[in-house]
Parts: structure tokens; C-alpha cells; sequence
């Protein structure tokens, strides 16, 4: 298949692209940037420009695939950072709606970027893809905003998927590195109270999971992509430490996080215990389901 990915250059963008290549599929990546393949399967193609409109390029893609956006956790959310994460996403989300728009041939699907952040925050409820009711949280309206512009495709006779993804597990990117320090230095334990869900996926079952969603035809709508075992907060400390073979001990206050992160600390000190409904009632089968194996995997 020709599959298109706005965002490929990112952490999932990356993984995802040495994936389908492995798999014999032709990506293309939308960049912002000239540039050019050292890959025989992928291209790049200019996008988000005053002087490209890559329509003509794009003719025959089967697959578009949604990850560009601003990162949410690189800096202290201000008001106008919110308003940067908001319109990054909003606005590469409607150009490739546009770019769709005037293909002769429409794609198959378009697969878009979500979080399980459009639940809002729970320690309590259990949320899969038939619940009804976003939050009210910036992060939750952000992602609202963001599936009601991707759906626009659905009109174009597009299947329109949105990846709500959970704590994407990796290496070198993502979440991991940050959490993995503190232990390292034999500094680590629980964050805030310790009884916040982590919903959690390992970034090869990302992926996986991106490509069975677009060999799936009948997967459409919500989907969350996380394993189907989250954990709280302190539980994943403790599995941590034991692959690590460091102590988790030493706590970090809530009020002191809130203090250096601002509205951001809801990244860490709230979260909410997400079920992958969609991909299990569809036999997807993860290679990492369980915690343990896939920060062995990652840190071994």
C-alpha cells in the first residue's frame, strides 16, 4: 500500500515508518522541509507551505496517516503555547482534509492522532471506546477539537479512525527517558499520591497496531491504542525499579510538581485506566502486553 504520514520525522512517525517499510508498503512522509530519501520506500513530499500544495504528489495514496501536532510536554503550558498545540494540530489536520478534498481517488482511510486525554481524568471509571462524555480539561478539549476535525473526511466517502494513544513506551523518545532517570541514580518512587492510572503501550505495538487498524476495515471511530493491562502510577514504579534493580523509595510531592509544571503536571499526577476494547474484540495480538516484559525489552 502507499501510505502517507503527516509527522513522520516524530517519535512515533519514525517507528512507524521503519514498520510498514519491513512490512513492503511505500510511505510518504509530509514534511515542511525540503528533503531527500536515502530509503528506496520513502519520499518526501513539501506540505504546509505558502508555495506547496502537494495534491498532485499524493494521487494514489491509500492510507493517510495524522501524527503532526506541537508536542505537549516540552515546556510549561502558557496560554499561548495551548493556543500553538491547539492550532498545530487543527491546522494539519483541515489541510490534509483539503488535500483529500481534491484528490480524483480518495484514500482508504484516514488514521488520525488522538489521546486518551479526551476522557478527562478518573481514578475510579474504566473507560473504552463506547464512552460517550469527553472531559472538560484543556487536554480533553484539545483532543475534541482535534477528532472533530479529522471526521470532516468521513463526508469524502474516507473511513476516519482516531488513535487515542495512551504513554507510548520507547527507548530513546517519549515519557520513558524522563521516568527511567530518577532510578538510574538511585532516586526513584512514587509521583504525587502513587494511585493515578497509567495506561501504557509499548511503541512496536503502536506501530502494530497502526497498521492492523489499516488492514482492519470495519475499525473505524475511537481507538484506543494502549495495552490492555495499566497499571497505577506507583505499581509501575515498583516494576521499574525490579527490571532496573534500584530501589523505589523516595516520593515526589504532587504540590511540588504542580509548582514546577503548572497545568502541565496533569501529565503525571492524573491519568485515567484505559481498555483497548476495539483492537482485543478484534484479535489484535500485542507482542508486549504485559509491563515487566516491555521495560525489559526497552532497558535491557
Amino acid at each position: 500500500m502507499k501510505v502517507a504520514i503527516a509527522g513522520g520525522s516524530g517519535f512515533v512517525g519514525k517507528k512507524l515508518t521503519e514498520h510498514l517499510i519491513s512490512q513492503n508498503h511505500e510511505v510518504i512522509i509530509l514534511t515542511r522541509q525540503e528533503k531527500k530519501s536515502n530509503e528506496a520506500n520513502v519520499t518526501f513530499v513539501k506540505w504546509l507551505s505558502s508555495d506547496s500544495f502537494p495534491a498532485e504528489q499524493l494521487e494514489g495514496v491509500d492510507v493517510f496517516i495524522n501524527l503532526a501536532g506541537e508536542s505537549i510536554n516540552s515546556g510549561r503550558w502558557t496560554e499561548e503555547r495551548k493556543k500553538r498545540i491547539l492550532d498545530s494540530r487543527i491546522t494539519a489536520t483541515a489541510e490534509i482534509n483539503n488535500i483529500i478534498i481534491s484528490l480524483k481517488k480518495k484514500p482508504e482511510v484516514l488514521i488520525n492522532a488522538s489521546a486518551i486525554g479526551w476522557y478527562g481524568t478518573s481514578t475510579t471509571e474504566v473507560f473504552t471506546e463506547s464512552h460517550l462524555h469527553s472531559g472538560d480539561d484543556f487536554l480533553a478539549n484539545t483532543v475534541k477539537r482535534w477528532e472533530e476535525e479529522a471526521i470532516i473526511a468521513e463526508t469524502y466517502g474516507v473511513r476516519v479512525a482516531f488513535m487515542r494513544f495512551g504513554i507510548i513506551l520507547g527507548k530513546e523518545e517519549g515519557a520513558l527517558p524522563k521516568m527511567v532517570l530518577p532510578y538510574r541514580l538511585f532516586a526513584g518512587g512514587p509521583i504525587g499520591q502513587g494511585d493515578q492510572w497509567m495506561s501504557w503501550i509499548h511503541i512496536e505495538d503502536v506501530a502494530r497496531a497502526i497498521e492492523f487498524i489499516i488492514l482492519t476495515k470495519d475499525i473505524n471511530g475511537p481507538v484506543n491504542i494502549t495495552a490492555p493491562t495499566p497499571v497505577k502510577m506507583d505499581e509501575f514504579g515498583r516494576v521499574l525499579g525490579n527490571v532496573l534493580h534500584r530501589p523505589h523509595w523516595l516520593p515526589t510531592p504532587g504540590l511540588l510538581l504542580k509548582a514546577i509544571l503548572g497545568e502541565m503536571s496533569i501529565l503525571v499526577l492524573e491519568g485515567q485506566k484505559v481498555y483497548p476494547k476495539k483492537l482485543i474484540n478484534h484479535s489484535f495480538e500485542y507482542k508486549y502486553p504485559i509491563l515487566k516484559d516491555a521495560l525489559t525489552d526497552l532497558l535491557i
